[in-house]
């Protein structure tokens, strides 16, 4: 078995190899997740959104461990859509952060709602390829 450690000429390698239409087709499933995630239900009268990860936070220690997972998930995807390693390592801050916070019991339930890492690291995504959000929407 040989060991291949990632660096970014490879990463970058691999990332043009990747379709523009799988790219937005991974582009696309990522978003659907941070939306589920964090933004899915509106509180009716006001701007504030929620999602999941709120409600999963709400079970001690298990519901934010459970949002952590689901976040390495999109920062594993980004790995392998070539972004380079100083924008995976601050989406890992930003569920470190949300995971941290969010298990102190009342202020982590509130501040999940307010604090969206897998919209914020969905966006580090869109930024680097270029994408904005409202053309993951367009049909081809």
């Amino acid at each position: 078995m040989v060991a291949r450690s990632w660096n970014e000429t490879q990463g970058a390698a691999f990332a043009d190899q990747i379709d523009p239409i799988e790219r937005l087709r991974r582009l696309r499933r990522l978003a659907g997740i941070a939306r589920v995630m964090d933004t899915a239900i509106r509180i009716p009268g006001t701007g504030i959104r929620f999602g999941a990860d709120s409600i999963m936070g709400l079970v001690p220690l298990v519901g934010d461990a459970g949002g952590a997972m689901v976040g390495l998930y999109i920062v594993n995807e980004a790995r392998r859509l070539g972004i380079p390693p100083s924008k995976l390592a601050q989406m890992v801050g930003n569920i470190a952060l949300d995971g941290v916070v969010g298990s102190v019991p009342m202020v982590g339930d509130l501040f999940d709602v307010f604090f969206k890492s897998h919209r914020r690291n969905l966006q580090i995504i869109l930024d680097h390829f270029g994408v904005h959000p409202d053309e993951l929407h367009q049909r081809r």
